[in-house]
């Protein structure tokens, strides 16, 4: 893994961000942080009573334009970290009492992420990511993450390619998903909490209701029961600038259509009350 002919992600801008050179994600070549939080707000299997270790990070290799990071996501922002540093932040959350490590968003950094988890921490790592990864990329991950925590966006490519401008989305998450999981194997748990395994998220669009049951059929598809979870997402918040029907919240009646479907294919994991659509819920970056 290297910045030089930076090819991290699918996008493969192959240039050399050593030099200065930005590719789509636009970020140097050395981790930025945006923020560090014990987060409560994530799954209760993860989150525990002491919460996760989150670790934020600038930038992203996705570009959704729903994202609701955006502040730190399309302008990558944040306190520039080399691995010892980085390594440092991830003991401090364990030290205030994080029941893992989460690192949000940081396929990017990676070159700088890996020396940082070279010496095996004493909880959890989560690898939180948009999904669109390099089949490569998180096989270099192999023995370093307990619990992939990937979202699956979108079944329908054209959707993929207006939203977050690719065309090879679904086809790409899916071979990442299936390498995450002959990694990490089926989900394992200590008593109510996940320490290994792999939890796909799918957050419900408004007026795609389509798009998610294809999402759940393959997910139904592709593992037995139990063997991952899904993670059923209702939070969409409209952040202002699209058109509908992204201009909106879903409807009771889109995600009762798209909780049934999951139930239907045989799927455990989590759900949302309908409050979770709230820029509330944003961390403050």
């Amino acid at each position: 893994m290297t910045y030089q002919n930076c090819n991290l992600c699918p996008r493969e801008c192959s240039i050399d961000r050593t030099a200065g050179q930005l590719g789509f994600c636009r970020c140097p070549d050395t981790a930025l942080v945006a923020k560090t939080m014990i987060h409560r707000w994530e799954e209760p299997a993860l989150a525990g009573d002491g919460g996760s270790g989150a670790i934020f990070f600038g930038g992203c290799t996705l570009g959704c334009k729903f994202c609701q990071n955006g502040a730190i996501s399309h302008s990558p922002a944040g306190q520039t970290m080399d691995s010892k540093a980085l390594r440092g932040e991830m003991e401090k959350l364990i030290a205030q009492g994080a029941e893992n490590i989460d690192l949000v968003t940081p396929t990017q950094f990676l070159p700088t992420l890996l020396p940082a988890l070279e010496e095996p921490l004493p909880v959890p790592v989560i690898y939180n990511c948009g999904g669109y990864e390099k089949v490569d990329t998180i096989r270099a991950l192999s023995g370093k993450i307990d619990i992939y925590l990937p979202d699956l966006k979108y079944s329908d490519n054209a959707l993929a390619r207006s939203l977050s401008g690719i065309s090879d989305y679904f086809e790409t998450a899916t071979a990442a998903i299936r390498e995450m999981f002959r990694q990490v194997g089926p989900v394992q748990w200590q008593g109510d909490k996940v320490v290994k395994g792999v939890i796909i998220r799918h957050l419900i669009l408004p007026g795609y209701v389509e798009n998610s049951l294809k999402i759940l059929d393959w997910i139904g598809e592709t593992f037995a029961p139990g063997q991952v979870l899904v993670s059923l997402m209702r939070q969409y918040t409209p952040m202002g600038g699209l058109s509908a029907p992204m201009d909106r919240k879903i409807t009771e009646e889109e995600y009762d259509a798209v909780l049934s479907w999951m139930y239907l294919n045989d799927l455990e994991g989590f759900t949302q009350e309908e409050d979770s659509a709230d820029r509330a819920f944003i961390p403050d970056f």
